[in-house]
């Protein structure tokens, strides 16, 4: 096929896409109406919109923004509560939230776009694209590749410590988590198109799907229109504007915006059929138990769970779905895509406990239980580890101990859960609190090294400097892989 026929049977497809999600304003407004009069008789979204306020009350947050996609089409979007606690302003269509790691699908279908045009190759390694080395002293950092990026298995940490980024396993040998694997590809598309990366984004995703409402870099009317994030108590936290994109996580959008970037995922837009494929063909398979898996060759395989080219993939059933999630603190979202039956659901919320009710919401939408809520380990609203967490944050930490000792000691309340509380404590400058918990986890889980790791750092915040180095040996004893330990044990040895 010539170029110009190639063009003109990109284009109808485009305006296809166009017509099926109501961007041409002259369907648009009955497109929505129609939409509106579907969702106000279907039982699942009747429900969804009863039953969300009561699951933001339980789980304290304070604002959401969710759209549905069935058939192709935006088919439903609502927003409950507010965008800051403090001021009360309601959620509407117009607010901004923190997209957080949803910014890695998007980059992807970015990236994907630059195979098609000849621009980069999957396999080639991104060493060819930069003109000086990423880091230096590691033959291994050859091997990375785009596809070995988009799918977590550069053997990157999810974030460097410091200035230092190192290779922990041989790239493309298992799965890991990383963030700074897409800012190393990052890298690599803004050498190659001579730019930086919102202005790829504008031209090559946002401008040709009509999201007019994100971008990578902070832009002055978000000011007015953002949500503001929350912590687990629902204290508002300080906003985070971007000045430099991150492919990884620093996107800014609408759910209606993200909404139709999916749309273009299940409709086959923008890419061609084979990509799609390749995009949705599992790379690898995960680690069940645990996301950054740097420090552990895992035991087996997940059966259900993999990873293909910027999605997380679930398989189950017979049916398969692309899905992720977002956590940049105070801001929480996911989102899954069954591209068969082109339905989606995007969920945005302005909380640290944001992920809590996610597992409810995307059950009421989809009818079907999500595994991967049970891979990436975030409390339920109703599980004993959030109640725990009310209970300290009302009643104190002795009696949330008492009141909740047997799931303490039976682990339904599960080491990490009391840690994240224990943390959260220390933000706040409770330290006494603090140590009392994390000691706590450490009687309670006594051959974790990373309890004691915790409590070290504990009493180092608190200026005990013998307690902090009693913990941190007792955590290298227990692990001597543990560099964090070791790091801290230099530091307060040169104090």
């Amino acid at each position: 096929m010539s170029f110009a026929a190639r063009a003109q049977s990109v284009g109808a497809k485009f305006f296809l896409f166009l017509m099926t999600t109501g961007i041409l304003l002259g369907v648009s407004a009955e497109a929505r109406a129609q939409s509106r009069r579907a969702a106000a008789s279907d039982a699942a979204i009747v429900k969804l919109q009863s039953d969300i306020p009561d699951l933001l009350k339980q789980a304290n947050v304070p604002g959401m923004s969710i759209a549905v996609t069935r058939g192709g089409n935006v088919f439903w979007h609502h927003n409950f509560g507010v965008k800051n606690l403090k001021s009360t302003e309601p959620v509407d269509d117009s607010t901004v939230f923190e997209a957080a790691s949803l910014s890695k699908p998007v980059f992807a279908y970015t990236v994907l776009k630059l195979v098609e045009q000849g621009k980069i190759g999957l396999d080639v390694p991104l060493t060819k694209y930069l003109p000086k080395p990423y880091i230096d002293g590691d033959p291994r950092f050859e091997k990375i590749t785009a596809r070995i990026v988009l799918s977590h298995r550069t053997g990157f940490p999810n974030w460097r410590n410091g200035d230092s980024l190192t290779i922990h396993f041989t790239p493309g040998e298992r799965f890991s988590y990383s963030g700074e694997g897409f800012i190393y590809l990052q890298r690599a598309v803004e050498q190659i198109e001579g730019k930086p990366l919102n202005d790829v984004m504008n031209a090559l995703v946002f401008s040709p799907l009509g999201m007019a409402s994100s971008s990578y870099v902070w832009r002055a009317d978000f000011d007015e229109r953002t949500a503001t994030g929350h912590d687990s108590d629902g204290a508002p936290q300080d906003l985070w504007k971007p000045k430099e994109a991150g492919a990884a996580s620093t996107l800014n959008t609408t759910a209606h915006d993200y909404a139709l970037f999916v749309a273009a995922i299940v409709n086959g837009v923008g890419l061609k059929p084979e990509t799609f494929r390749e995009m949705q063909t599992p790379q690898i398979a995960v680690d069940p138990e645990c996301t950054n898996c740097t420090a552990r060759t895992p035991k087996g395989l997940s059966r259900t769970i993999f990873w293909g080219l910027g999605w997380g993939i679930q398989r189950s059933n017979g049916q398969s779905s692309l899905w992720h999630w977002g956590d940049n603190g105070s801001f929480k979202c996911f989102v899954v895509a069954n591209p068969a039956r082109k339905s989606a659901v995007v969920m945005f919320t302005n909380s640290e406990n944001g992920l809590a009710i996610a597992p409810a919401i995307i059950r009421e939408v989809t009818g079907t239980d999500h595994f991967a809520f049970r891979w990436i380990k975030y409390d339920a609203y109703d599980s004993a580890a959030m109640k725990f967490r009310k209970a300290v944050r009302e009643n104190g930490v002795e009696a949330a101990t008492l009141t909740f000792a047997n799931s303490l000691r039976d682990g339904t309340i599960p080491e990490a859960a009391v840690n994240s509380v224990a943390y959260h404590l220390l933000s706040q400058k409770r330290t006494v609190d603090a140590i009392r918990l994390f000691k706590l986890n450490t009687e309670l889980h006594p051959e974790s090294a990373n309890t004691f790791d915790s409590l070290g750092e504990a009493y180092m915040e608190s200026g005990d400097k013998v307690l902090a180095v009693q913990n941190y040996e007792k955590s290298l004893s227990l692990d001597p892989k543990n560099s964090n330990a070791a790091a801290r044990l230099r530091k307060l040895a040169e104090n």
